[in-house]
């Protein structure tokens, strides 16, 4: 059963300029927009997404046109500038994501104009640390940070404070990845694989799918083995029993990760370096009742509990011991326990929750009078909640 989450507060206008939503492909962008989207708008909020049109997403659009909210392409800042800036500037809350094309520009442009609240939303934090840090992150600069009046990350923990003493963010917070529980349940399908996996290629995660999924197919000859995802080298030579797919649509995940008997969950080396990063397959493969195998990071047991809601392995041995002793009641009982803990604290509802509740706060805190609207001071800029239709904001 799920616990409750909190009543929406009043209705807020907002305006996401995210990498994508309407292509999946090659990104883990798209899904966690789309869960949180159709969150926000179940909760009453009015949410208008703004994507640069880009030839890569352009020809491998799985959702061109999302059924929550408003979403609009535009094809450069000055375009966005032009058409939007109205939007930007009536809009209660305006959030800047990671990754975003000339996205310096974007948050400037974010950060001059609204008269709201503005975010920057943090997909990929330790990747964006660690460009900081060598003065080459094309996306954001530290002298924006202080800019924007919450800094969303989807990592939590040390990371948080880093932000707010060493680049003075006003109020870092946690907005982790989730799951939508109405596209990712269990499936009724029998099992195809022993252990699979759900990634798009990274260069520094590889090892560790070479140690915990590929290490194990070449050992284990009888088993079955599968890796979905996009972007890999041709080069990359695969064990014989292990299946290559090159991209599985949101709609179909739950159908692959019941095709599994476990799944494999590997992270990147920047993620595992700072801890307290959950991948949003970590949630979806537990919200469709697949019993998850991970690798260790800081904070993973905040997330699940090891041994109880998902299990842990360092060597290929371990992921042995796994797949072929582990009694098939302790295996279902572990898909039971994870899927439990994903819909009680874990859903795009929980994270829609947070994001309000984070404005509330920063809201009630008040903020410095900054310059927005063309200059003119923005007072109103603290004051979040109903406003009038108006005709920035397309009809949803």
């Amino acid at each position: 059963m799920t616990t409750a989450v909190a009543a929406p507060p009043a209705r807020l206008r907002i305006v996401i300029l995210g990498l994508s939503i309407t292509s999946s492909w090659g990104n883990g962008h798209a899904t966690t927009y789309r869960a949180l989207v159709r969150a926000l708008c179940r909760r009453g909020h009015e949410v208008l997404f703004l994507e640069r049109d880009t030839l890569w997403y352009r020809e491998h659009r799985d959702l061109p046109q999302p059924p929550f909210g408003s979403t609009r392409l535009y094809d450069n800042v000055a375009e966005l500038r032009m058409r939007w800036r109205g939007a930007l500037r009536e809009a209660d809350l305006v959030i800047v994501g990671s990754y975003v094309p000339d996205g310096i520009e974007v948050s400037e442009l974010a950060q001059r104009s609204a008269t709201g609240l503005v975010a920057f939303y943090d997909i990929d934090t330790p990747v964006t640390l660690a460009a900081l840090a060598i003065g080459k992150c094309k996306y954001l600069t530290a002298e924006l940070i202080p800019g924007f009046d919450l800094y969303l990350s989807f990592t939590g923990g040390p990371v948080l404070r880093q932000l707010e003493r060493r680049y003075g963010a006003r109020a870092a917070r946690p907005l982790y990845c989730s799951v939508d529980p109405d596209c990712h349940r269990p499936c009724d399908l029998a099992p195809e694989w022993d252990l699979g996996y759900l990634g798009t290629y990274s260069g520094d995660r590889q090892p560790v799918l070479d140690r915990l999924m590929c290490a194990p197919a070449r050992r284990w000859p009888e088993g079955r083995f599968a890796v979905a995802g996009s972007l890999y080298p041709p080069e990359l030579a695969w064990p014989r029993n292990l299946d290559r797919i090159d991209h599985v649509d949101p709609g179909h995940h739950a159908m692959f990760f019941a095709r599994q008997r476990f799944t494999l969950n590997a992270t990147r080396a920047d993620m595992t370096r700072c801890g307290y990063s959950p991948s949003v397959r970590l949630f979806e493969a537990a919200a469709c009742g697949v019993p998850v195998i991970s690798d260790w990071w800081p904070g993973l047991d905040e997330f699940f509990r090891p041994g109880h809601e998902l299990l842990v392995a360092h060597t290929a041995d371990e992921v042995l011991h796994y797949l072929r002793e582990l009694p098939e009641a302790a295996r279902r009982g572990l898909a039971a326990a994870a899927r439990e803990r994903v819909l009680r604290c874990h859903t795009a509802e929980h994270r829609a929750a947070a994001l309000e509740s984070y404005v509330a706060e920063v809201q009630h805190a008040g903020r410095r009078v900054g310059s927005g609207a063309d200059g003119r001071a923005a007072e109103g800029r603290a004051t979040v909640g109903l406003r009038s239709p108006t005709s920035g904001m397309p009809p949803q």
